[in-house]
């Protein structure tokens, strides 16, 4: 059974970090992949908001911008310099929406680590090499220090013992309120295994009676996340084992994406409850957690969630 500490703070307020694991991944079919360090700009004055600053906070933004790194061909040969506005279609393959799966083709993974009395810095994993000079070409007065990036090709084998890090987003599907209310949508378009129109649950928060640790309810729901359907396999494989536990800081993140086609401009706030866990765990099946960890864990991958940092136990630990 995992062992598990709690600590909570206020959103704006993160504990600071103890350790900082040397961030790693691994691949399928031996796929290079990339791992990207951008140092943002907040400066030293929280009254005296930097741009940088003001961007972090509204993850939607941070999303879009880091998919500007990702231009089709026929954009990047039109706009070098990046002086036409952003439009979605010259970014399709990495700017995906909240529920496209992650893999080691499509999407990438990001997360915003707060550095105590520092500028935050957000990790970047991708299928593809990023050009972080055309994303930020318009706008490098958001970054502290020329982004940094390499390629990397590790493995992973059964028994290994590896100290991980993940911002996740706590939910889950309900077909219900809690007073009742059907909270199931049915997709005519969508047909289930016998050919009739599917159901779909809402995505709702993770909650906890009032009387509950966190903790006894956050770390079983994510030991269930070990669990990977692979190819040519009928049941799902328990890729990882979690052997310790710590939840750093749970929180709200939020964004806001501006609807500008409707006949009058709207903003549609987006709130997602987070926590970031740290701890060990031992991979049970190395292809299956792979595949997790290309993939990433969980929902609202494209909102910051889901990257799963990992290092290497040392012996004195």
């Amino acid at each position: 059974m995992a062992r598990c500490h709690t600590q909570e703070t206020h959103r704006n307020h993160p504990i600071p970090f103890t350790r900082k694991p040397q961030t790693f991944f691994a691949t399928r079919g031996g796929l290079t992949m990339y791992l990207s360090h951008l140092l943002i700009d907040v400066g030293t004055n929280p009254d005296r908001p930097r741009p940088g600053r003001l961007w972090l906070r509204n993850i939607y933004h941070v999303h879009q911008r880091l998919s500007m790194a990702f231009p089709t061909t026929q954009r990047k040969t039109n706009d070098p310099h990046f002086l036409k506005p952003y439009n979605p279609a010259d970014f399709p393959l990495h700017n995906l929406g909240n529920h496209v799966s992650r893999n080691e083709n499509t999407g990438f993974l990001f997360r915003i680590d707060p550095v105590p009395g520092g500028n935050p810095l957000i990790i970047v994993q991708s299928s593809l090499k990023p050009n972080w000079d055309y994303a930020f070409n318009n706008a490098a007065f958001l970054l502290a220090a020329p982004p940094q990036c390499r390629d990397f090709l590790p493995n992973f084998n059964k028994g290994d013992h590896l100290r991980f890090r993940i911002l996740i987003n706590l939910s889950k599907k309900a077909r219900t309120s809690h007073d009742g209310t059907p909270l199931t949508k049915v997709k005519e378009n969508i047909l289930d295994n016998q050919n009739r129109p599917k159901s779909q649950s809402k995505r709702v928060a993770l909650t906890w009676d009032a009387n509950q640790n966190p903790q006894d309810v956050i770390i079983p729901w994510f030991s269930r996340k070990a669990y990977v359907t692979c190819q040519n396999q009928t049941q799902p494989i328990q890729a990882f084992h979690l052997k310790q536990c710590e939840i750093l800081r749970m929180g709200w993140i939020i964004g806001w994406k501006n609807h500008h086609a409707a006949p009058e401009p709207t903003s549609q706030k987006m709130k997602f409850r987070s926590a970031l866990l740290e701890g060990v765990l031992e991979v049970s099946h190395p292809q299956a957690f792979a595949k997790l960890v290309a993939s990433g864990i969980g929902s609202a991958k494209a909102f910051g969630f889901g990257l799963l940092s990992l290092s290497p136990v040392s012996s004195a630990q």
